[in-house]
């Protein structure tokens, strides 16, 4: 099966922002906004094909997002020429996450962690059992662009200790490293961000 056979979770548009009224672009960390918005996706999320729903802006497809953090620095991912999409290459971001998957009688709170875990287990390899744990920091939506149109980010950080070790898996595909916030504000490396990296970088300090 192809990727874009895959079946994922998806939330009409008009439902996720209830007809427009809790539209926002780029990242939001409002809490009444983000529960109602939040509320509207548990309430309403359905599956589709991927390849469908791509080309569906009708319909919002919830990633989960994370971002890797360790004192002031953050882990950085670089797509190289090996990988999948060729639009991505030598992209720089700060996420990790992906598509969901539905698990028969979950609720959504428990596919958005069902989902995460799996993710960071597939793409990730982190030295240190005890981990710090997960916040959750807001929504990102970017609807200026083809790809943000069909997307909504649900962003979390997960905050490890000061020696934490992380790699990526797919060491032919992606590079990975640990960058302070500080060189990420600089314009030559900011511009290689995706879109909501350029989002979560403008709201870390």
């Amino acid at each position: 099966m192809g990727k874009m056979d895959e079946i994922i979770l998806v939330v009409p548009r008009k439902e996720v922002f209830a007809d427009e009224t809790l539209t926002f672009q780029g990242l939001t960390g409002n809490e009444e906004l983000v529960s109602k918005i939040m509320g509207q996706i548990a309430e309403h999320f359905s599956e589709m094909r991927r390849g469908d729903a791509e080309e569906a802006p009708e319909f919002k497809q919830p990633i989960p997002y994370v971002v890797i953090k360790r004192k002031d620095e953050v882990f950085v991912y670089e797509r190289l020429s090996g990988g999948g999409e060729a639009r991505l290459h030598n992209k720089l971001s700060l996420g990790f996450g992906g598509h969901m998957n539905m698990e028969p009688g979950q609720s959504f709170q428990e596919l958005l962690k069902i989902n995460t875990d799996r993710e960071l287990e597939e793409e990730l390899i982190i030295n240190e059992p005890d981990k710090l744990g997960m916040t959750a920091i807001g929504l990102i939506n970017d609807d200026e662009t083809n790809v943000g149109a069909v997307h909504i980010g649900i962003l979390s950080a997960l905050e490890l200790k000061d020696d934490a070790a992380v790699a990526v898996r797919e060491t032919e595909q992606i590079r990975g490293y640990w960058l302070p916030v500080s060189e990420l504000k600089k314009k030559d490396l900011y511009n290689r961000l995706e879109t909501w990296s350029q989002f979560v970088v403008d709201i870390l300090s």
